[in-house]
Order: C-alpha cells, then structure tokens, then sequence
C-alpha cells in the first residue's frame, strides 16, 4: 500500500463542532456546549449540571449507531473527576436521547461553572485514528510501519492531515490510552472536549469519550487527557 491508499483506508467522516462566533438564535436545532437548551421535563438530580445541547437531525455527518436520534442532551456530575480510573464513567453522566422534536420545549438550563456558547457544525473527511490507540487494525499498522522504513516517513507528518481535538460526532476519539477498546459492540459515537471559550478543562485538555450499544441503548464513557 502506498500513503494514499493508506489514507483512504484510515480516515473517517466526522462533524466537528466551532465554539462560538456567531451570533446564537436558541432555535430548535443549535447545538450548545454549557446549557441544555430543548427538552422535555425530565427528573435530574441536584448534582447533576448541564454539559451540552446536540442536535443531530441536520447534522453533516452521524454515525449509524446514532441515525435514530434526533437530540441529546448531556448533564455530568462534576464528582466525576474523583473517579476516573473507574472502567465506566456512565454513571456520572446523564444522557437523554430523543427520537422526535415534537413536544419539546425550552429548557435553558444553565451550567454555572461554565460559559455558553452555541456550536457551529462542520463536515471534516479526513479523521485519522492516534498512533497508540486500538483503532487502527493490526495489518495496517504492519503496512505503516513498512512503510515508514523504506520510505522514511512518519505517521503523523506524512499519513496523518489532522485529529481533531474538539466536541465531535463520529470519528475517532482523539486521544485514548493503549490497549482502552469496547470492542465491536460499543463503537465510539462521539467526544466532548475541553473547551477554552467556554472555561471547560477536563484535566489537562482531555475529552469525554462516548461509546453506544444502539441494541442495548447502554453507553460507555472513557476519559483521557494529554
């Protein structure tokens, strides 16, 4: 195989969202990182707190695992930094997922620890897997590293066009630690990431990675940082 090849192999379609710069309108459909905006009433205990507002009904790209919803809506407990060694972290998330928009209505829940900023959507076509991640299969990593010797190149100067470190739907998650997988059951769907704009760190610019079983409708939620 040759760096083309390799690339057609690799990459993957994901939407990728900007913070800001744009005036918001709060209408159905915008995306917000630090408020959950549309709803339904829903129970939520007092130590959760609005994370995020994603709309993937207009969305340029969504993954297969996602294609039945329409909106979800994101609340975390901030305790969650004082388990992240745990092997889920789904308990410290509370993911609501909706299949309509009819009868949803304006929430405007606000996270207090947090700016909000809507989201902007972008299409991006070239989502390269990490290097020491499980994502790129055995054989591929096998040609590369062929590759990289004949040819004296390297991965991520020569294969790689760009990993994207932001909120992002489907994809590749963009940094995960060496042997972390859930296997073909629960694929990765999306990421929320630490955001500047809207005064968001986890840890040390990390992100929440979320991986679904659609069949089961369970999710795992792994988090890693740089």
């Amino acid at each position: 195989m040759n760096i083309a090849q390799l690339k057609e192999v690799l990459f993957k379609q994901a939407t990728i969202f900007e913070t800001g710069g744009y005036r918001p309108t709060e209408e159905l459909g915008e995306s917000w990182i630090g408020k959950v905006l549309w709803g339904k009433e829903e129970n939520i205990p007092s130590q959760f707190e609005p994370l995020c507002t994603i709309f993937l009904n207009e969305l340029p790209y969504v993954p297969e695992e996602l294609k039945n919803i329409q909106l979800i809506t994101i609340y975390m407990d901030f305790s969650v930094y004082n388990h992240l060694n745990n092997d889920n972290l789904a308990s410290f998330f509370m993911i609501n997922c909706y299949t309509s928009l009819n009868e949803l209505h304006k929430i405007n829940d606000q996270s207090a620890r947090m700016k909000p900023f809507p989201l902007k959507p972008k299409l991006v076509e070239n989502d390269a897997p990490a290097w020491d991640s499980e994502d790129i299969p055995p054989e591929i990593v096998d040609e590369i590293l062929r590759i990289e010797l004949e040819d004296a190149i390297e991965y991520y100067d020569d294969i790689v066009e760009d990993i994207y470190p932001m909120h992002k739907i489907g994809g590749y998650p963009s940094y995960t630690q060496s042997g972390v997988s859930y296997g073909d059951e629960y694929p990765f769907v999306f990421q929320i990431s630490s955001d500047a704009k809207a005064q968001f760190n986890i840890v040390d610019s990390g992100s929440f990675y979320f991986f679904y079983n659609q069949d089961k409708q369970e999710w795992i939620v792994y988090c890693d940082f740089y």
